[in-house]
């Protein structure tokens, strides 16, 4: 990593992250003036916070659907409840007479 090298031989993905470092570690008069350049290196080798918008994508991503499935789910609800008052208000359908007609025989 440090070293130049990467797993195939050639130059590693984070050798120029590194050497960015390096360069201002030893121009710096304090350390921390080199977080930023630390930070974009380890940003590279473990890819923290990429991983970390990505679940938070994946969770924001599951929580839509499940608010869709929920609002379908009310939607069908209120449409087949609307539906069957509809029915019957409109005498077509008797939903008592029916049921005791068919008891009966």
């Amino acid at each position: 990593m440090s070293s130049g090298y990467g797993i195939a031989g050639g130059r590693g993905r984070c050798f120029v992250f590194w050497q960015e470092f390096r360069k201002c570690y030893a121009m710096a008069d304090r350390p921390q003036d080199c977080a930023l350049q630390l930070d974009d290196y380890f940003e590279c080798l473990h890819h923290t916070k990429e991983k970390a918008r990505a679940r938070k994508i994946k969770a924001e991503e599951v929580k839509q659907i499940e608010k869709k499935r929920q609002e379908d789910e009310k939607a069908r609800k209120s449409t087949n409840s609307t539906a069957k008052s509809n029915v019957t208000r409109l005498g077509i359908i008797d939903d008592q007479k029916s049921s005791s007609n068919s008891d009966s025989n």
